[in-house]
């Protein structure tokens, strides 16, 4: 079961470096089902780690590292695909925020302390990356069913394209960063508690 809990976070990795040429090509619907069962293997690799106790600091590593490597890829790639500022401001943002929280915890590490993720079931981290992903969701569908539209007169399917999925990426979009200001806010806090034991 641990060489299955680790091939899903693998499996993650991979799937976010695919995404790259996918939508350079064009293969939105091939990219949309990628996308989706990367974020679906997200759920049940830490799912099946507690349950057959086979959690491990490699498999924690590789889960850590495939969930930022699918975010932070395919948000890098929307701003080339959506270069709209409604969009780009808070990939932007969100980006940074990550390689902020990632500096805090490579000093850390250099002082041989550990920042945990917050354990909490509906952590506001564990908000951000749901939205991030219902978002991030929607805009990759949008891509996928816009390539239907010119061959459909269905008039529910175009209004789902044009205004539903839009309004679902967005308002996941600027709802995560949100969720990723207050999450900063939080292991800022956990940092500066953890750097004065260094001081002492």
């Amino acid at each position: 079961m641990k060489f299955f809990v680790n091939f899903l976070s693998a499996f993650r990795i991979a799937s976010a470096f695919a995404i790259i040429p996918l939508l350079m090509f064009g293969m939105y619907w091939t990219t949309f089902v990628v996308y989706v069962l990367a974020a679906l293997s997200d759920l049940f690799d830490g799912y099946l780690a507690r349950k057959y106790d086979v959690c491990s600091k490699l498999g924690g590593v590789m889960d850590h590292i495939g969930d930022k490597l699918l975010v932070v890829n395919t948000l890098i790639m929307l701003t080339v695909m959506i270069p709209v500022w409604f969009v780009v401001i808070p990939i932007i943002l969100m980006v940074a925020r990550e390689l902020y929280i990632s500096g805090l915890r490579e000093f850390l590490g250099t002082q041989k302390i550990e920042m945990p993720v917050p354990k909490a079931r509906f952590s506001m981290g564990k908000i951000k990356t749901t939205l991030q992903m219902i978002s991030i969701g929607a805009f990759l569908l949008f891509f996928a069913i816009g390539t239907m539209v010119m061959t459909t007169t269905d008039s529910r399917l175009i209004m789902f394209l044009i205004y539903v999925l839009p309004q679902i990426g967005i308002w996941g979009m600027w709802l995560s960063l949100v969720a990723s200001i207050w999450s900063a806010t939080q292991y800022t806090f956990t940092f500066a508690e953890k750097l004065k034991k260094i001081k002492k």
